[in-house]
């Protein structure tokens, strides 16, 4: 009896246990079901996201680990939704600078283009693409269009007079810029000028001061000889107040006869038309004559006219241009250094190449102003309240460079200034 007992619970408790295990995994199967449906719909829902659609939500689980990763899902999705929305705002916006910067551009009446290191054109305004007839030059070279000066390279532009082919009878001016921005490292941004009616301007304004000093000329010329003959008394006697008189009215005449020159002079060397007549000269005899002429002028100021020639060499110049480049040198030296000091001029030969300095120890010149001295029109003159043409510098410099040389300057403000005219040997 009890072994049938014992027989009976044994079977009652292997159901239970049969029954539960059934159960258990009726649920775990249930779960793993849910669980293979769950990653299902997030991976469903991620392939709709990572093809721009961010409209769509994961759905609310009774697991709270699935709800967790559910709410995860969709609070990342709403940012990503958040942030598109920026992002095509700052784009539009962008757009928007983009295209009212463009229409700057295009409204300049500068041609502009940004090309890369080996100068191939990137992009371009309207008016360069109108120039040259092409609407998408991008990925062609700059130079198939443009024709720069020999000894320029297209970063060196600076201002310099450029050739676009096909267009006769147009002036253009172009100044490069390098770019420095990180999106566009090792890149150049060209502004090209039409400066063709600037230039008929300036040569019908030349042409006509070139007219007007030429008819002044003549009548300042004989004004001159009817002076030369007053002072010979060729029309009788004269008192000494008289002749006092017009040795300054003579004085005044020759700086207005050297000033019309000038004028004449730099208009003849702008079109190539000043012939220089070389012959060989002592610089020696060439500065003893020139500090011998200007003596009387120096002496107004008490300064003086010291010549350093120790050694005589032969220069092979035009004896007439360059002896009117150094007096113009020294009375700038006379007119800027102090009163009662030296005006220097120094003769030294250096191998085959012979140098003249010219030097006054006076204001000296400002940093700022040292570039521009031989800019043709500038003058000292002006920022001290005197007269000048501002010619005198640009046409020394242009008379020495026509003779093979260089014209330079150096100066310390408030102490000196230098000269220095070099000729090669």
């Amino acid at each position: 009896m009890f072994l049938k007992i014992c027989l009976l619970v044994t079977i009652i408790l292997t159901l239970i246990s049969v029954g539960y295990l059934h159960r258990r995994n009726s649920l775990l199967r249930k779960k793993y079901q849910n669980i293979t449906e769950y990653f299902g719909d997030v991976d469903s829902i991620m392939n709709s996201v990572r093809y721009g659609n961010l409209s769509v939500r994961a759905g609310e689980y009774s697991q709270k680990e699935m709800q967790k990763l559910t709410d995860s899902i969709n609070r990342m999705i709403e940012t990503l939704n958040d942030r598109e929305k920026m992002i095509t705002e700052y784009q539009s916006e962008l757009t928007k600078k983009n295209n009212f910067l463009a229409t700057i551009l295009n409204a300049l009446s500068d041609g502009m283009l940004v090309c890369d290191s080996k100068f191939v054109i990137v992009d371009t305004n309207k008016n360069f693409r109108d120039w040259i007839n092409n609407e998408k030059p991008e990925r062609t070279k700059l130079e198939d269009y443009v024709k720069i000066p020999d000894d320029k390279t297209f970063a060196e532009l600076k201002d310099d007079e450029v050739f676009i082919k096909g267009k006769k009878d147009v002036f253009y001016k172009a100044t490069t810029t390098v770019l420095d921005s990180k999106e566009h490292k090792a890149k150049y941004m060209i502004v090209i000028s039409n400066c063709t009616d600037q230039r008929e301007i300036e040569s019908l304004k030349e042409d006509f001061v070139a007219t007007l000093t030429h008819d002044l000329k003549v009548p300042v010329i004989a004004e001159a000889n009817m002076l030369e003959f007053l002072l010979k008394g060729k029309f009788g006697q004269l008192s000494d107040e008289q002749i006092e008189a017009l040795k300054t009215m003579s004085a005044s005449n020759k700086e207005l006869l050297e000033l019309v020159q000038t004028v004449l002079d730099t208009y003849k060397v702008k079109e190539g038309e000043i012939e220089l007549h070389l012959e060989q000269i002592s610089v020696q005899k060439l500065l003893s004559e020139i500090a011998g002429e200007m003596e009387s002028i120096a002496q107004k100021n008490n300064n003086k006219i010291v010549v350093n020639a120790k050694t005589d060499f032969e220069i092979n110049v035009d004896y007439l241009q360059f002896k009117r480049v150094i007096k113009n040198l020294v009375s700038n030296a006379i007119i800027y250094g102090k009163p009662e000091t030296n005006i220097e001029l120094t003769a030294k030969q250096k191998g085959d190449d012979k140098y003249i300095y010219v030097k006054d120890y006076g204001r000296g010149i400002a940093k700022e102003d040292i570039d521009k001295v031989f800019n043709k029109y500038y003058s000292a003159h002006k920022k001290f309240r005197k007269i000048g043409t501002g010619l005198g510098l640009y046409l020394s410099q242009k008379l020495v460079t026509a003779h093979g040389g260089t014209l330079d300057v150096a100066s310390k403000e408030g102490e000196w200034t230098e000269f220095v005219v070099k000729l090669q040997g």
